[in-house]
């Protein structure tokens, strides 16, 4: 998901390896850091029914709360509602093929919801897409403006808070609650990968964490969740470097991806962002063997030890080229989650792509490839952000 797809539409028990984490989802825990909710036209949410106990959830049900879904084209197959009617989705995301008008996807949405609610994990599916601004937008509108334009605007803060707050109004307006941006990537060269397609605020770090942080603060206001991506920065990138389409490496010394291109999310995380999505590049000042999203050393040293983050990790695409073809889907999953990832991207369109991530996870919790604690810890931070966005309801 590094270069916009298509413009914008008109439009050993392994019961026992996750059972603390997953009975705040399972019995419909409280919210933390619960974000306003909008106004959002739809259905009011009612009581919820009464869940199964967590003990009842099986090995799939419980590894699915780790995979966000995608779909091809407009309708979403039957396979896809029957998996999150059975507790096996954590979420669904969103590209352009999937929404011919705001109408269309919002009644999409309200089936998903309707699936859902038949499911023994009560609680709010994460409904997601990419509405950075400017020619990554999956909705029509706000935000028009792309973060280059944002950063070129006369008064820039103002205009983030307004691109944050547009963004967050319009997906909660057909019912999504979570927006994978803001990109706080720092360019280095005109022309360079983020700034060619106008996904950088600015080569000053301190001006994209002032701008970055405007926009999460706007659009977490309307209770649609923020997410700050690539970490730990992908603005080192030439021209040509995507991890979209095969291996990349930026070789920035450890003091210049800390004092630049981590530096933004520090503003981000003052600012309470819910998540954080990694970079699929390599680094090498930190870790010469595995892309950011695969490394323990970034994701558990850098970004949760050293900048304190507590809130959920994304992967970028999980069908991404930049990681060796060898691998499976099960064995991307089962590597992410080894390293500390909390949410799996399953973004290739293909409802088996999340499936067989689900079912890496069950082999890896069965075989104990993954840890019971980091996994609970994993499925608890995904289990309160679910909670806390229960107030998005798509709109009929």
């Amino acid at each position: 998901m590094d270069i916009p797809k298509q413009p914008p539409t008109p439009r050993r028990t392994v019961l026992a390896a996750a059972g603390a984490a997953v009975a705040s989802l399972a019995l419909g825990g409280g919210a933390a850091e619960a974000a306003t909710s909008p106004t959002v036209r739809g259905r009011n949410p009612g009581p919820r029914p009464r869940p199964l106990p967590a003990a009842k959830l099986t090995a799939r049900q419980r590894a699915g709360q780790r995979v966000i879904y995608s779909y091809p084209g407009p309708t979403p197959p039957e396979s896809l509602l029957t998996a999150i009617s059975g507790g096996e989705v954590a979420g669904v995301i969103f590209f352009g093929e999937n929404i011919s008008s705001e109408s269309q996807i919002a009644s999409v949405i309200g089936q998903l919801n309707a699936a859902n609610d038949h499911s023994p994990v009560k609680a709010p599916l994460l409904l997601m897409t990419d509405q950075e601004g400017g020619k990554v937008r999956r909705l029509p509108g706000a935000p028009a403006l792309s973060e280059k334009q944002v950063g070129e605007a006369s008064d820039p803060e103002a205009a983030a808070t307004e691109a944050g707050t547009g963004a967050g109004r319009n997906l909660a307006g057909v019912g999504m609650n979570v927006n994978l941006s803001p990109v706080l990537d720092v360019f280095r060269e005109p022309g360079d990968f983020a700034d060619r397609y106008q996904r950088s605020y600015s080569s000053d770090p301190a001006e994209v964490a002032t701008l970055g942080s405007a926009f999460v603060r706007a659009q977490q206001k309307t209770g649609v969740a923020a997410t700050a991506k690539h970490f730990p920065g992908l603005g080192a990138a030439a021209t040509d470097e995507n991890t979209d389409l095969g291996p990349v490496t930026l070789r920035q010394s450890l003091s210049e991806l800390r004092s630049v291109d981590e530096a933004p999310y520090r503003a981000a995380l003052d600012a309470h962002v819910r998540l954080v999505m990694l970079s699929w590049a390599v680094y090498p000042a930190v870790d010469a063997d595995h892309p950011a999203g695969l490394s323990s050393k970034i994701i558990q040293r850098e970004l949760r030890g050293r900048l304190g983050f507590r809130g959920v990790t994304v992967t970028d695409a999980l069908e991404a080229k930049a990681i060796s073809s060898s691998y499976t889907t099960a064995q991307r999953a089962v590597l992410a989650a080894q390293a500390g990832m909390d949410l799996l991207l399953c973004s290739a369109r293909d409802v088996d792509q999340g499936r067989d991530a689900v079912s890496g996870l069950v082999d890896a919790l069965a075989g104990s490839t993954i840890t019971s604690s980091s996994f609970d810890a994993a499925t608890h931070r995904i289990a309160r952000l679910r909670e806390s966005l229960s107030g998005v309801k798509a709109r009929h």
